[in-house]
């Protein structure tokens, strides 16, 4: 069991935030790797990457959203309560060394995966800019932590309740163009399309680009195959030969089709889920 020591809601209570004690995890871990969790023993198995590792402390902190019944169960969890199962951690940790100046790009709840790659980037040497968006305001998440792990924030809405109207590629485009072939390498994490728009805007500029897979997984261990994906025109598993990969070469439109192909099962989860909790009130 895995004991959850702290809970924060972020962006208007869809995302949630916990520090949970895992020692073993936390000592290991590096940027760019995840865990897989079980909350209890008829739970599904699914991965969150670390937000942050206190290994000292002996924590590691996930940062979630709401989507499906996994994750609602999880947020009705508090500081006390327990995970019952968490492996990791698990995939390749990210390459960092020092390059010059790295931008990272992070949408969405992908900033929280983000975080650490851009704390890394800049404790080896580099000169980080860090470009951070969401839908709005309300939905922006960590915006202290990656202004102090970078050496410039760059924050976007969509619908310019703050910082910079419109979308994180246009801002990644503003910054390719000032600063040319200042600029060594990028990273983007965040959903699908954000992801895939980036690695075009990039692509333009000859910038090398990681972006972080959020493949479907099962057991973390490459067997299942459920997180396979195209990447070059070879298979790859996210879960081993990942979650980074080269931005350049993933077949973005088939990792979009393999995420909605669970959508009905999901939807009829959450749903019984939900009634259940109704009922019980």
């Amino acid at each position: 069991m895995f004991e959850i020591i702290a809970r924060q809601e972020l962006a208007q209570g869809t995302v949630v935030a916990n520090d949970i004690m895992a020692p073993k995890i936390a000592a290991k871990a590096r940027p760019g790797q995840f865990i897989i969790l079980r909350v209890n023993e008829t739970g599904e198995r699914i991965p969150l990457t670390m937000a942050d590792t206190d290994p000292e402390r002996g924590t590691i902190t996930i940062i979630y959203q709401v989507v499906g019944k996994t994750t609602a169960m999880m947020a009705r969890l508090g500081a006390g309560d327990t995970i019952m199962d968490i492996a990791g951690p698990l995939g390749r940790p990210t390459p960092i060394e020092k390059k010059g100046t790295i931008i990272c790009v992070g949408g969405g709840t992908g900033v929280a995966v983000l975080h650490p790659i851009t704390r890394g980037f800049k404790q080896a040497g580099n000169k980080v800019i860090a470009i951070i968006g969401a839908r709005n305001q309300e939905l922006l998440i960590m915006e202290d932590k990656m202004a102090k792990a970078s050496d410039e924030l760059l924050v976007c809405t969509d619908d310019g309740s703050y910082g910079h109207h419109g979308f994180v590629t246009d801002v990644l485009r503003e910054q390719l163009q000032k600063l040319g072939d200042e600029v060594k390498e990028a990273v983007c994490i965040g959903p699908v399309p954000m992801m895939k728009f980036c690695a075009k805007v990039t692509e333009e500029f000859k910038v090398p680009t990681m972006a972080s897979l959020n493949a479907i997984m099962v057991d973390g261990t490459g067997m299942c195959g459920c997180c396979r994906v195209s990447v070059g025109g070879q298979t790859k598993f996210a879960c081993v030969d990942g979650p980074e990969f080269d931005a350049h070469q993933v077949d973005f439109e088939e990792l979009s089709r393999r995420l909605t192909a669970y959508i009905p099962q999901e939807k009829e989860a959450m749903d019984l889920f939900q009634h259940k909790c109704s009922c019980e009130a």
